[in-house]
């Protein structure tokens, strides 16, 4: 896994997770956590575990949301079914022991925490719930569990980079549309008409005009570094039948 100092605290966990050192084989190898996959389900459950185990909570308290590419964020405070699992693109507790993970897979997984308040998110944010305002989301949950903009830090973990982001000429105008000083964030591409999203720091620029503390973007591509990262744009472009799932994870300790 990656860490990084800006969010090594005592009690707090975290990590970014790699493809590497799971159980999974083929093209899901290895580390693949994503249940929503076509990986066997007891071999994701043993990858999850790993993952668990590394962050020191129990397998069962390693929550991830139905993500739907969305500016939805929930509340945790501890275990579900999978019947009870929220729709939402977003997750925050202060409750300890209780780990919150984000699945990507090109997509940019966002970890919170405010270490004053005992307080910590997570966000998968796709270009659509970044334009929606899925961190913005996050901080008002966070803030409703007692955490301070101010005293946040917000870490932008492995995901697509603008060198390998290219959209099509219709893309730029909902950013665009939104505010026109989206319009820094794309430059042309090599074919006519196309782009190149920086979606990272789109992600970066926003956390700190909505008032974070500490922003840090560990500028890590998904796509460029197949040894290290799942990508779905990557699979895409071989015309392969699936894809494994990178977790990103952050859990407050027990006492």
């Amino acid at each position: 896994m990656i860490q990084t100092d800006a969010l090594t605290h005592d009690g707090i966990s975290h990590g970014f997770f790699t493809r590497e050192g799971g159980f999974s084989t083929g093209i899901f190898s290895s580390l693949n956590c994503g249940l929503g996959s076509g990986d066997e389900r007891d071999t994701v459950l043993m990858n999850r575990a790993l993952v668990a185990q590394s962050l020191g909570v129990s397998p069962s308290h390693l929550l991830s949301a139905w993500q739907i590419h969305s500016a939805e964020a929930a509340v945790v405070d501890g275990p579900w079914t999978s019947e009870e699992r929220p729709r939402a693109d977003a997750l925050v507790t202060k409750t300890p022991g209780v780990g919150l993970g984000v699945l990507t897979a090109d997509c940019g997984p966002v970890l919170f925490a405010d270490r004053q308040a005992g307080v910590i998110g997570a966000a998968h944010a796709g270009w659509k719930g970044a334009l929606t305002g899925v961190t913005t989301r996050t901080l008002e949950v966070m803030e409703g569990e007692g955490a301070t903009r101010a005293n946040i830090t917000a870490v932008i973990g492995p995901m697509i980079s603008r060198a390998a982001y290219e959209v099509g000429p219709e893309f730029p105008a909902r950013f665009i549309d939104a505010d026109p000083e989206n319009a820094r964030y794309f430059t042309p591409s090599a074919r006519a008409g196309h782009a190149m999203f920086d979606l990272p720091a789109y992600l970066e620029d926003r956390l700190t005009s909505e008032g974070v503390g500490r922003v840090v973007n560990l500028s890590l591509c998904t796509f460029g570094d197949e040894m290290r990262f799942f990508s779905y744009r990557r699979t895409t472009h071989r015309n392969e039948k699936d894809y494994g799932r990178l977790i990103s994870a952050i859990s407050l300790n027990k006492d």
